[in-house]
């Protein structure tokens, strides 16, 4: 499971932690093309160029910001995640909160396959793996 934070004033003690939004942004539409995600299985369009993985399937079970006063948090949990692909996801719904695309929008970069068709990736600072979850099978 991952988390990006957004603040979306300013605050100095979180600069480092976490990435600035400028802009008003549309937490509804946010949310709206976040819940597509766990229709999908293969997030080519969120994944790096050129990497050395047999596949770009995965399984997302959650996607959802949630409002926490002066931060917005996005929290994504999956079976595996690709190289940049939460800042990629962040950085396309990003666009759909600024209102430079739509949830259907989102949903077609993510059919189209193509990492040049989706949104910049946002900063390494706001990324937290919250936690790891291995299957049962795993425990003998």
């Amino acid at each position: 499971r991952y988390e990006y934070h957004l603040i979306i004033e300013k605050n100095v003690f979180l600069n480092d932690y976490a990435m600035r939004a400028f802009h008003p942004l549309d937490f509804e539409s946010m949310n709206r093309a976040a819940s597509t995600l766990l229709d999908f299985t293969d997030f080519t369009s969120f994944s790096k160029l050129h990497t050395d993985v047999k596949t770009n399937n995965c399984r997302i079970s959650k996607a959802l910001w949630e409002d926490k006063g002066n931060q917005l948090i996005f929290t994504i949990t999956a079976d595996r995640f690709l190289r940049n692909m939460v800042r990629s996801i962040v950085g396309t719904l990003l666009e759909v909160g600024k209102g430079h695309l739509t949830p259907e929008g989102f949903e077609e970069i993510i059919l189209k396959k193509d990492r040049c068709a989706a949104g910049m990736s946002v900063p390494a600072e706001g990324l937290f793996l919250t936690d790891i979850i291995y299957g049962e099978n795993l425990y003998i």
